[in-house]
């Protein structure tokens, strides 16, 4: 019989301190929805001391989120132990983790504390948070670079005090995978009440290595994977949870292990979470990229043609991907419509379903083939553009561009419920419309970012636009999505105000930055 592998999902924590990443509340709960479908079994939803918005994030998902356990991560203070329990108290089954350094790197230049000080206060933190809750999980950030001796000796006593997990992390992504392995096994081999908790790993990529050195992990008795969607995170990010899934799900016949991730709902939840964070998968990205199941080789079309299997480990539908078109049109209903969406995992309000079948239905109207694809586009777009309030919003869009007139724009926008029209030039069409758009809302926002990518081939392809703007200290990600690039563009830009505008209606963030394990 295989073992379970615990998936601790920390797309919301670690995920978000991806540079440039910024999810607010109702952000974090659709992706928390989304996990809650893949089955996984730890949602860590934020640092619940580190800010307010943070703290109502956390709060939010526990509230809502009924499957996974919800955790929200503490330093080893009784503070934010305190903050971290009223955020997740509402959870079905709550969790506290709560971590310090151990590595003589962290203590001496960080920390400035000796290990029998650090030992203490871990053991005080843990015994702290058993007083709100049995499921305690304590880290040792830095653990890959600290002394294995006194990392044993710390889970140990932290086990005694009552910690139900202990995490090993590779902080600084510094591991080699067989290294990494025998540091588990030393573990295992050294705590004498490890029976008593679950061993847990923490990767991160910096060399590229953070997928292999969890794996190596499990292979020596770690019991639960933390990892994130597409690889988020600090630096060059975590253990991508598809790619761990996918090569536990993969190689049954070496890893004799499984997860209860519910592997369809895989790449729906990679294009949310890129989506929403900004963050676009690369096209060569294992499982989700845009590459993972395309053949261009002459030998590899031949006998993808003549058995899948020759070329293909892993077949699209496992992980979500679908190749069929889409089947609806612009005569089809809305219960067809509906029915269709729930079977991409997408459940809408009542009120959303309305919003985004007027917009498939003008859709329908410019294309003569809609892709599953433009659809998951559509229905991610209308979560974007939901999850602030539209304080400005589209109206009117004309551009003139050509090789023998300069590119001009007419932008007639709603700036807090005053319409307003502007036409100005620019070094291009797209340019002419930023710059309008500027001047209407009054903005003095830079563009950071600019990208542009389509949904799916043809010049009658969706246009997805990502711009990243700065204006204040606060750094946020625009998405838009429409056949012309210009419109999908100007989209684009004006959602970005709109989450500058709403960030500057909170007012100032906390000052205090999480500390990354």
């Amino acid at each position: 019989m295989s073992k379970k592998i615990y998936i601790f999902d920390t797309t919301l924590r670690d995920g978000e301190q991806t540079p440039g990443a910024n999810l607010n509340v109702d952000e974090k709960l659709q992706i928390a929805r989304h996990l809650e479908l893949l089955n996984v079994d730890i949602i860590e939803a934020g640092f619940p001391f580190s800010s307010p918005g943070d703290f109502a994030a956390v709060q939010a998902v526990a509230r809502e989120i009924r499957g996974p356990q919800v955790a929200g991560l503490a330093r080893a203070f009784e503070k934010d132990i305190d903050a971290c329990w009223e955020a997740v108290k509402e959870a079905t089954n709550p969790r506290i983790h709560t971590f310090i350094s151990t590595s003589d790197i962290h203590l001496q230049h960080q920390m400035r504390k000796g290990r029998d000080e650090v030992l203490e206060m871990a053991v005080a933190a843990v015994k702290h948070a058993t007083r709100y809750t049995s499921n305690v999980e304590f880290s040792a950030m830095d653990a890959s670079r600290s002394d294995l001796a006194y990392v044993a000796q710390v889970f140990t006593a932290v086990i005694e005090a009552g910690a139900t997990t202990v995490n090993f992390p590779d902080t600084v992504g510094y591991a080699i995978p067989h290294e990494f392995g025998a540091m588990i096994k030393y573990l295992v081999e050294h705590i004498p009440n490890i029976h008593q908790a679950v061993i847990s790993v923490h990767c991160h990529n910096d060399l590229g290595l953070a997928v292999a050195n969890t794996l190596a992990a499990i292979m020596n008795g770690a019991g639960q994977a933390e990892c994130t969607i597409n690889g988020l995170g600090e630096r060059a990010g975590n253990a991508s949870m598809e790619e761990v899934v996918m090569a536990l799900a993969t190689r049954k016949d070496l890893l004799h292990y499984h997860t209860d991730i519910v592997t369809q709902y895989i790449y729906p939840a990679s294009r949310l979470v890129s989506k929403l964070s900004g963050v676009p998968v690369q096209p060569n990205k294992a499982i989700v990229g845009a590459n993972a199941f395309a053949h261009e080789s002459g030998i590899h079309q031949d006998g993808m043609l003549k058995e899948a299997s020759t070329f293909e480990i892993m077949t699209p539908t496992t992980v979500g991907i679908k190749k069929s078109l889409l089947v609806l049109g612009k005569l089809s209903g809305r219960h067809a419509f509906k029915n269709k969406l729930q079977e991409m995992g997408y459940y809408l309000s009542d009120e959303e379903l309305i919003r985004v079948f007027r917009r498939f239905k003008e859709l329908a109207d410019l294309k003569k083939k809609v892709f599953d694809e433009d659809l998951i586009s559509l229905v991610e777009t209308e979560s974007i553009y939901k999850s602030v309030p539209e304080h400005f919003r589209l109206i009117e869009l004309v551009v003139l561009t050509g090789t023998t007139v300069k590119p001009s724009a007419t932008v007639r926008l709603e700036v807090g419920g005053e319409v307003k029209t502007l036409s100005t030039f620019g070094d291009g069409p797209i340019d002419a419309a930023f710059r309008a758009i500027t001047d209407l809302a009054r903005s003095k926002c830079r563009l950071l970012k600019f990208a542009v990518s389509s949904i799916t081939g043809g010049t009658e392809a969706l246009g997805e636009v990502s711009v990243r703007l700065e204006e204040d200290g606060h750094v946020v990600t625009g998405q838009g999505v429409d056949p012309d690039v210009v419109t999908a563009s100007a989209r684009a830009y004006i959602n970005g105000l709109n989450r500058l505008h709403f960030l500057q209606e909170m007012g100032p963030r906390s000052k205090e930055k999480p500390v990354k394990l």
